[in-house]
């Protein structure tokens, strides 16, 4: 019986050495070189036998053109909950595989049990915890006052008896909590470490091809916000969710970064209660300060998260620095455009800021990745450092260009709309946004060209 040869493989760029070494020679990073147990012939044609278990005989694969490919719509379920079903985009497709990351008790288990305990009901669900008791876990499912009938659970940590056990059962949907607590019995590591987790997700992802079996993985972040372990675990699966939330806040954003069966950065949102996580049919309020925006440098713009557009309120704060070197904090927005937008307000508006310090802030936590943020904030900017609000139920968004030029962003109409409908009556828009007379009601629309055009109308 051959041997298994063991290697050491780089999580960053995945190159493979026959020792271990401090420095990885390709990619140059550090402390990156996880031991990873090389299966011989023998062993890996064993998991292909179990396979034929699960989905048949296989058969190997043939090469066709793709204009003779069928091709069909994929069946979507309902997780029972709106909110989860528009991030995932429309629903959870059959064999797909998600991730959903966020930082410790934000609500990523809540989400998953609640969404279990309504799908239970129309088709066969399996839980399987590595971090909880069943005790914790039926606990959690009573404080929550969630059906227990058809959800079904699982203690274990093992790779292999979580597919045996999930083989004989036959779930058309498993929920794994957590994968950095999962282990297979081929290698030698520690559960957590880089080729435990990258193994037992892909026996997971290699399950649930097979068998159509959709599967959940909870995964813990790092310090600086990104899933825990290899990078190649993102690539793996089919979505990666992220949840996030502002400590001290009862509200939680659940976005999405990849999906192969639907848009990303799509959002959804939630307020954390007594009975769980619930919906919130009204996004755009949550986003604004919830008093009056009618107070020196707050801008209210609308912003779109995927299909959905969203009323935000920005808020800068401008005041004399002591220091040499003023300070630009922004949170909820890219530091080095705040940067770039202070001095186009500089040379093409005429207003010096540069012995100020100036904060930027999103409300409610949001993080605004688009460039129609870009007017909004210099009006802030702006609004601030004069001490003046600008006019009441006013909106704005536009991005800037380095001429100082305002240039158009995408679906404006649309972005008005939303605005008209949460009582907004005026609107600072680049002139190619503007929309034919008569087609927003109770808008005025403002439509300027230049930096200047937008100063003095505000």
């Amino acid at each position: 019986m051959a041997k298994n040869r063991t290697a050491y493989v780089c999580s960053e760029c995945g190159a493979e050495y026959s020792k271990w070494q401090g420095q990885c020679g390709e990619c140059g990073a550090w402390n990156v070189l996880a031991e990873v147990v090389l299966e011989s012939a023998a062993a890996v044609k064993a998991p292909a036998a179990r396979r034929g278990g699960w989905a048949g005989k296989l058969e190997p694969p043939k090469i066709t053109a793709l204009k003779d490919v069928q091709q069909s719509e994929h069946a979507r379920v309902s997780t029972g909950i709106g909110e989860f079903d528009r991030v995932l985009g429309g629903g959870l497709v059959e064999g797909a595989v998600v991730l959903v990351g966020g930082d410790p008790g934000i609500g990523k288990s809540t989400l998953l049990l609640q969404a279990l305990a309504r799908m239970a009901g129309s088709l066969p669900v399996l839980y399987v915890t590595g971090e909880e008791s069943l005790a914790q876990v039926a606990g959690r499912a009573v404080r929550l006052d969630l059906p227990l009938d058809g959800l079904d659970a699982l203690a274990e940590t093992g790779v292999e008896l979580i597919l045996q056990h999930a083989a004989a059962a036959r779930p058309r949907l498993i929920v794994a909590d957590s994968v950095q607590t999962l282990w297979t019995e081929t290698l030698t590591a520690a559960p957590g470490s880089v080729s435990q987790v990258r193994e037992s997700a892909a026996r997971l992802v290699r399950f649930a091809k097979e068998t159509g079996t959709a599967v959940f993985l909870v995964g813990h972040v790092t310090k600086e916000g990104g899933i825990a372990g290899p990078r190649v675990l993102e690539h793996m699966v089919d979505a990666v969710l992220y949840f996030e939330g502002e400590s001290g806040s009862r509200f939680r954003v659940l976005r999405a970064f990849k999906n192969r069966f639907g848009a990303v950065n799509e959002l959804g949102v939630f307020a954390m209660g007594e009975k769980g996580l619930k919906e919130v049919p009204n996004p755009s309020a949550i986003f604004l300060s919830g008093g009056s925006t009618r107070q020196p440098g707050s801008c209210v713009m609308v912003t779109r998260e995927g299909t959905r557009p969203l009323l935000v309120e920005v808020q800068a704060l401008v005041d004399s620095s002591p220091l040499s070197n003023p300070r630009r904090v922004a949170v909820g927005l890219e530091q080095n455009r705040l940067a770039m937008l202070l001095a186009v307000l500089h040379r093409h508006g005429g207003v010096m800021v540069g012995d100020q310090d100036v904060f930027i802030n999103v409300v409610g936590g949001i993080r605004v990745q688009e460039t129609a943020v870009d007017l909004p904030v210099l009006l802030a900017v702006l609004s601030s450092l004069r001490d003046q609000p600008l006019a009441e139920k006013t909106i704005a968004f536009g991005e800037v260009g380095l001429s100082g030029e305002i240039r158009p962003v995408p679906n404006g109409e649309e972005r008005l709309r939303e605005a008209a409908t949460h009582g907004f009556k005026r609107a600072i828009v680049p002139r190619a946004n503007a929309p034919k007379a008569g087609s927003v009601k109770g808008m005025e629309v403002i439509a300027v060209e230049r930096l200047a055009e937008a100063i003095e109308a505000a």
